[in-house]
This record gives structure tokens, sequence and C-alpha cells, in this order.
């Protein structure tokens, strides 16, 4: 993986290298952005111009032999670590090796709810175990085969259970020319001892641009790309999984549904919730809520007159022109927090037919009978 095969993120790989130039690597950094921004893939490419053989002034050579096996992930001074599903108490994450190379090198904007998928497991728990802890703690006690520097890249260290303390004294004192590289998404789900040894490394989100530009590179016209990148609000995850849907699709859901709302039609709010948004995969459900959600937020623009910040095609901006003259600010913006609350609790394998039936109820409230939650003010 080089720098040049990430996209966006100018700024910080600039830094990143500098640092490489200066002798200023920390050896242990905690690589922190949100889903799809390339932190983990941004964290493969540090590794790797750390030890390639001919360092360029802005990325790896790339075919060096040091190069070549970390493009094939190899190389036998780099180590992964990452959630797994653990059949047994002593399973490691080598032994789920294969896996984790064959979906990182075919994705590496990656998100849990891919490795999951990809491992076949919906319902058990992911974590880092202590069997996993101890097999770090053997494996970087032992010296460099071959490179400068021997690296762990350890994938959401927010799966650490309390036993992840054990790796508290090797991540203080590593043994000499040893690399810990933490990709993470949450800092506040990070154990707070480990944060504390790590030096921050912040990825941040996105911008639309990137996302589109990313798309166009894969083949997509520029309309669409466009659609797509601002749906996926700067997560190339996301949008790599809208690729394969007909966003147009999200509006036609989203002007069905609040239509069997403002109505107030039970039997047809049921049949939309069963024939259409139940049979969706959990992906497309909770793209749907974040095109809604996008949706009412460029609404609420049009309803404060901030045209200017509206940039949606025709055919959507004119359902945001209606929806926004007909109901108040109040109204839609409790509608919003019903989205994002059922996005929240989609992220978690909630039941989608009583999510979004319950939803639905509270947006007939909303929309039609003005009844808002408790406290709003109605303007």
């Amino acid at each position: 993986m080089q720098f040049k095969d990430i996209f966006g993120q100018k700024a910080l790989k600039e830094r990143l290298i500098q640092t490489v130039k200066d002798n200023r690597v920390s050896h242990a950094q905690l690589f922190l952005g949100p889903t799809g921004s390339g932190s983990l893939a941004l964290a493969v490419a540090y590794a790797q111009y750390l030890n390639c053989e001919n360092k360029q002034a802005e990325d790896s050579c790339g075919v060096c032999s040091s190069c070549r096996k970390y493009n094939k992930l190899i190389h036998p001074d780099l180590h992964f670590s990452y959630p797994f599903f653990a059949k047994k108490k002593d399973e490691t994450a080598m032994d789920y090796m294969e896996q984790w190379r064959s979906i990182f090198l075919k994705n590496p904007y990656l998100s849990m709810d891919n490795w999951r998928y990809h491992l076949g497991e919906e319902t058990k728990q992911a974590n880092i175990n202590i069997a996993e802890c101890h097999q770090i703690i053997k494996k970087l006690s032992l010296k460099s085969f071959e490179a400068n520097y021997k690296v762990l890249v350890m994938w959401l260290p927010e799966y650490l259970d309390r036993q992840g303390n054990a790796l508290l004294k090797l991540i203080e004192e590593p043994p000499a020319n040893t690399l810990f590289l933490l990709v993470a998404e949450s800092q506040d789900q990070i154990l707070t001892t480990i944060l504390s040894r790590t030096q921050l490394v912040k990825v941040n989100r996105l911008k639309e641009q990137e996302v589109k530009d990313f798309l166009i590179n894969t083949g997509l016209d520029e309309g669409r790309a466009k659609q797509i990148a601002y749906i996926s609000d700067g997560n190339i995850q996301k949008a790599q999984s809208l690729i394969g849907e007909e966003v147009n699709t999200h509006l036609d859901l989203l002007k069905t549904w609040m239509n069997a709302c403002v109505t107030d039609k039970g039997l047809n709010i049921i049949d939309f919730i069963e024939t259409r948004i139940a049979k969706l995969g959990r992906e497309s459900q909770k793209s749907f809520l974040l095109y809604a959600i996008n949706m009412m937020r460029e609404a609420l623009l049009l309803k404060e007159n901030l045209t200017q910040l509206v940039f949606l095609p025709e055919v959507e901006k004119d359902f945001a022109q209606k929806f926004s003259s007909r109901y108040e600010y109040a109204q839609m913006e409790a509608v919003v927090a019903e989205f994002e609350k059922a996005s929240y609790h989609i992220e978690r394998n909630a039941n989608p037919k009583i999510l979004f039936l319950d939803v639905s109820l509270q947006i007939v409230l909303y929309l039609r009978y003005q009844t808002l939650p408790k406290g709003t003010q109605y303007i």
C-alpha cells in the first residue's frame, strides 16, 4: 500500500513522510479517524514507507523487496491485530490472517460490518482477546527478520477488553525499532491506559470532492458520482456500498414513506415497511436513513432561505422545497431526530420492522397532528 493509492489526506501524508525524514518517528501512534476516511490504509502506507529500501520524496518506491512484500501483506516484520470472533479461547488473529489479507487487499477502506460479513458472523461479539495480547508480546519480543522497523498495526483497539492492559509495558517500553500503529474510530472507547501511551494522528473525514474524485476514478459518471459523494458524507466505504445501488430509489422510498405518514394510512405504512424497507439489507437500510437525514437537513436549509448552501439535483431539490414549504422548522427538526435515532439503532441490529413502524408513528404525530417532542418550541 503506497500513499498514492489513498485518496485525499494530502496534508497528513506530507506530515507523516516528514516525520520519517526528520527521524521523529514515535514508537506508538494512534491513527484516529471515522470509518471510510482511509486511516487503516494510511497506517499501512506509513509502515511501508518506513521500511522502504529506496524511499522517494513523496512515497515508497513500490518495487524494492520490502515494498513488494508489503504490497501483499506478507512482510515478516509486518504484523496485524484486529477484532475477530473467537470460537475457542486460545484463538488469535493469526487464525484469520488469510481472510484478513483477502479483505484488506480488496478494500483497504473496510468497516467492521464488512469484516463481520466477510467472516459470516452475524450475532457473535468480536473482541481482541487475552490470547491475542500474549501472541503480540511473543511476536514483538523477537528480533526483526530483515526490516529497519518491526511494525504492529492494530485495527480497532476499541475491541480490546481490560486484559489489553497486558500490553501496557510493551507499548511504553518496546524493543528497539518496534512500532505500534493503532487505528481507531472512537477515542472514547479505547482503554485510557493505552490511549495515554500513544501519540495522536488525527485523520479527518474526507471532503465531498475527494469522494467524488474517487468514484469517478472507479468509472462512474460525474452526475452519479456527485450524488453518491453527497450521501456518503466523506465515507469511501459507504460510497462503495452505494455504487451498486440506484441512489434515486432512495428518493422514491422517502417520498412513499412520507406520503404514507402524512396521510396517516396505517395499512400503507405497514405495507411499505414489510414489502420495501424490511427487504433491504441492513447496509441498504443504513444508507437510506443517512440519505433521509441529509435530505431533511437540506430542506431545513431551504426553510431558512439558505439556497446558496443547497447543492441538490433538480428532482431532489424540488422534493426538499415542497417539503420545507409545507412544514415548520420544528416539525422537520423532530423528523431528523427520529431518523438519527433510527440510524443509531439499526447500527446495533434492531429489528427493522419494529424500528421503522415506531419511527413512522412518531412522524405521523409530528407532521399530521403537530404533536412535537416535549420541550420543542413550535415555530
